[in-house]
């Protein structure tokens, strides 16, 4: 017999090392047999019963092999059930959305305001990105530029506004107290006794507690108006900046909501829409700071009184297209009264002529990459949106309308084109 192989030196086992390798294998017999018996299930249990969806058939015969049978046809849509729910699914969305729009319409003009800001400052983003400047710097320099412009416009003009406001909240009671020892007033109070009746609804109105009431309600109410629309502009801005910034990805996620065979004319014909309605906005803007200019030069020339509290007035109406200027207009020459009427005179023809060549000279070449609706489509058009959502609807009007023109000439009149 051979002799065993005769340890390494530094192999031999040390004292005790025997005993320590025993008690780890009872050990882990131990924990195994432990395992095993957790893993037998109980005497009397059984399975739990578990929903599993069925396997996945190929063809009819498969189908039929299971043990519940082949499925049957599926139900028709114009079964009286099917018709019912599927109705009764599409009325309950319809209430829900109406229900929806119905209390969030501030909110929704809100987003639409924002929106046609943000369209209105993406020429001048995109304008900047190629200059080779980021879109994120694009927008920061547009905002800087744009504030910077806002702070010296009202950092000139709010000093002259509150000295002007001043003045003519001075100057009111004079007004006032010429027109009651004026000639004109004495005959028609002769004739109509109007100052007896003023006295008599004063007095009612002082002795009346509610009217009393209601005055202060409408106090209430001026600021809560003013705080709502205080924190609507911010809303607004924030909105604005946003959409700014993510109004490429917008407009990728709302391309592919669209079939992928139409994907390109869509994008086409939004990419059309969305710059129409970025020039309108930065042409219509160029046209009420020319306005507002002329028109405070002219006044200031003549002397006419709150030449630029007008101006700003002129400016604020310019932007509504067609009515705005006609309004303008007249607000100035009847504050030129005032100073006779040659000064008003002279006013309206100087600011009326220069509305006819803004309408044949500027307006056509500021406006030459803008929008175009004819003058009939024009004027319903601010009206309907004027009445619908006020200054933002006869601001959005136009390009609105021109939008509905282009889906219309490009959509339905080349589809009935082709039958």
């Amino acid at each position: 017999m051979a002799d065993a192989p005769r340890p390494t030196p530094g192999d031999e086992p040390r004292p005790g090392t025997e005993e320590v390798s025993a008690d780890e294998g009872r050990l882990h017999w131990d924990m195994r047999n432990f395992a095993n018996r957790l893993r037998r299930p109980l005497p009397g249990a059984q399975p739990r019963v578990r929903f599993l969806m069925p396997p996945v058939q190929e063809g009819d015969e498969a189908a039929a092999e299971g043990g519940f049978g082949a499925p049957g046809p599926r139900m028709s849509s114009k079964h009286p059930i099917y018709v019912g729910f599927m109705g009764t699914v599409g009325v309950g969305i319809a209430l829900a959305l109406y229900y929806i729009a119905q209390h969030t319409t501030q909110l929704l003009v809100w987003i639409l305001a924002a929106l046609f800001i943000a369209l209105g400052l993406d020429p001048v983003v995109r304008w900047l990105e190629g200059r080779r400047l980021p879109r994120a710097l694009g927008i920061v320099v547009t905002l800087v530029a744009l504030l910077g412009v806002f702070a010296a416009f009202f950092g000139t003009l709010i000093p002259t506004l509150v000295d002007q406001i001043t003045q003519l909240v001075t100057a009111f009671p004079g007004w006032i107290t010429d027109f009651l020892h004026s000639d004109f007033y004495k005959s028609v109070d002769e004739q109509f006794g109007i100052k007896q009746r003023v006295t008599d609804e004063l007095q009612k109105f002082g002795q009346n507690s509610q009217a009393i009431t209601d005055v202060f309600g409408g106090v209430l109410g001026v600021g809560s108006t003013i705080a709502n629309t205080a924190f609507g502009s911010l809303v607004v801005l924030v909105l604005s900046l946003y959409f700014l910034s993510a109004l490429p990805a917008m407009k990728v996620w709302a391309y592919r909501l669209a079939p992928r065979t139409r994907r390109a004319r869509v994008e086409a014909l939004s990419e059309e829409i969305t710059r129409g309605v970025g020039n309108y906005v930065i042409g219509q803007v160029c046209v009420a700071v020319l306005n507002a200019t002329f028109a405070f030069i002219v006044m200031t020339i003549l002397h006419v009184p709150f030449a630029a509290l007008l101006a700003f007035v002129v400016g604020f109406l310019a932007f509504i297209p067609l009515v705005g200027g006609v309004v303008a207009g007249t607000t100035i020459v009847l504050v030129a009264l005032t100073q006779g009427w040659q000064t008003a005179l002279v006013l309206g023809i100087a600011y009326f002529a220069y509305l006819q060549f803004e309408a044949y000279f500027v307006s056509p070449r500021i406006m030459q990459r803008a929008v175009a609706v004819p003058g009939p489509v024009a004027v319903i058009s601010v009206i309907a949106g004027g009445s619908l959502l006020g200054v933002l609807g006869a601001l959005i009007a136009i390009p609105t309308a021109a939008a509905v023109m282009l889906l219309i000439r490009e959509v339905f009149i080349a589809r009935q084109d082709q039958h």
